[in-house]
C-alpha cells in the first residue's frame, strides 16, 4: 500500500475519532440530564433542568483544581485524563447507528472490554493517590466491585465469539443474534442479555452499585479530595462511559435499523440514502435512551445501595451462574 494513501487514511480515522469522541461528550451529557429528569419524575420531584449537566461541567471547569499535601501529583492529574480517554477511544470501535465502526478491523471485542475496564482502574489509582482514607477506601471497593462484574463480561465475550467464531464487533453487529441461534440459543443469549443489564449499573457505578463513592458513608469516596477541572474530567469520563455501554448493548444484541424495513430514500452519499442515515441515527438515539432508562435509572429509583460484600456476590454468584448458564445453551443450542 502507498504509504501516502495509508497517511491519508489514518489522518481521517483520527479525525473522526475526535468528532465522535467530541458527539460522545455531548450525548453522555445530554442524557446524563435525562435520566436525572426522569429520575425525578418517578420519585414525585421536579428535579433539574435537562441541561444542568452541562452547567456542572462548566461550573467544575471555572473552579480552582487543589492538589492535596498528600498526594501524588503526577498520579492525581493523570487518573482523570487517563478515565477520560479510555471510553473516548472505546467509541471508535464501536457502530453508531448506520456507521460501522472507525477502527474497523483494528480491535475487537476483547481490546472493547479492556478499555472498559480503564476507567475503573483509573479511578481507584486517582483516590489512592489523593492519600485520604475515604479515598482510599473507595478506591478498594471500586477494584473489588471491578473484579466482581468483569467474569460476567467475560462470559459474555466468549459465548459472542463462539457463536460468531470472531471477536470482530462489526462482524457481531452485523447481524442480531437472535438470528443467528436456533431457540436454545436465543434463550441463552436472553440470560446473558439480563446479566448485562444487571452489570450495566455496576459499571457505571449507580446505585445500587455506587459503593466506591457512598456520599453518606464515605463523603464522595475516591472523589473526595478532587476538585476543579480533576472533578470535571471525571464527570465527562463518566458520562461518555454511559454512552459506551449503551452502544455495547445495542450493538451485540439491538442492531437494528429502521431502513431494512423501509427506504426512506433521500439524496445519496457515498452509498447511503441522507434519509435512512437520519432516520436510523435517530433510531439509534432512542435505543440508547431506552437502555439508559431501564438499567440505570429504574435500577436506581427501584433499589438502595447494597453493602460492598453483597454487591460483589451478585455478581460473583447469581449473575456469574446466570451468564455460565447461557453461556452453556448457546454452545449446545448451535446455529439456527
Amino acid at each position: 500500500m502507498n504509504l501516502e494513501v495509508l497517511i491519508e487514511g489514518w489522518f481521517f480515522k483520527v479525525v473522526l475519532t475526535v468528532l465522535v469522541s467530541f458527539i460522545g461528550v455531548f450525548l453522555g451529557l445530554l442524557y446524563k440530564g435525562f435520566d436525572r429528569k426522569i429520575t425525578a419524575m418517578m420519585q414525585s420531584r421536579i428535579g433539574p433542568p435537562w441541561i444542568q449537566p452541562f452547567r456542572d461541567v462548566k461550573k467544575l471547569f471555572m473552579k480552582e483544581t487543589i492538589i492535596p499535601d498528600t498526594a501524588i501529583p503526577w498520579l492525581f492529574n493523570a487518573a482523570p485524563i487517563v478515565a477520560l480517554v479510555a471510553p473516548l477511544i472505546a467509541l471508535a470501535y464501536l457502530p453508531l447507528g448506520p456507521f460501522g465502526p472507525i477502527m474497523e478491523g483494528y480491535g475487537g471485542l476483547i481490546l472493547l472490554l479492556y478499555l472498559l475496564a480503564i476507567p475503573a482502574v483509573a479511578m481507584a489509582f486517582g483516590g489512592l493517590a489523593s492519600g485520604s482514607p475515604y479515598a482510599t477506601v473507595g478506591s478498594q471497593r471500586e477494584l473489588v466491585l471491578m473484579m466482581s462484574y468483569e467474569l460476567p463480561l467475560a462470559i459474555t465475550a466468549v459465548a459472542l465469539a463462539f457463536n460468531y467464531e470472531t471477536f470482530s464487533i462489526a462482524t457481531i453487529s452485523s447481524e442480531p443474534v437472535w438470528n443467528s441461534v436456533g431457540m436454545m440459543g436465543g434463550i441463552g443469549f436472553a440470560l446473558i442479555l439480563a446479566a448485562l443489564f444487571a452489570v450495566m449499573p455496576g459499571e457505571l457505578s449507580k446505585v445500587p452499585f455506587d459503593q466506591a463513592e457512598a456520599e453518606t458513608e464515605l463523603a464522595g469516596g475516591l472523589f473526595v479530595e478532587y476538585s476543579g477541572r480533576n472533578l470535571g474530567i471525571f464527570y465527562i469520563a463518566e458520562v461518555v462511559k454511559m454512552v459506551v455501554v449503551g452502544a455495547f448493548l445495542i450493538a451485540l444484541f439491538f442492531p437494528y435499523n429502521l431502513s431494512s424495513l423501509y427506504s426512506f430514500g433521500g439524496p445519496e452519499i457515498n452509498g447511503m440514502m441522507l434519509w435512512n442515515v437520519i432516520v436510523d441515527t435517530a433510531f439509534f438515539l432512542f435505543k440508547l435512551l431506552i437502555i439508559i432508562y431501564v438499567a440505570v435509572s429504574v435500577i436506581r429509583v427501584g433499589f438502595a445501595r447494597f453493602q460492598i460484600n453483597k454487591a460483589s456476590y451478585f455478581y460473583w454468584v447469581p449473575m456469574t451462574i446466570i451468564s455460565l448458564l447461557g453461556m452453556l445453551l448457546v454452545v449446545v443450542g448451535g446455529a439456527a
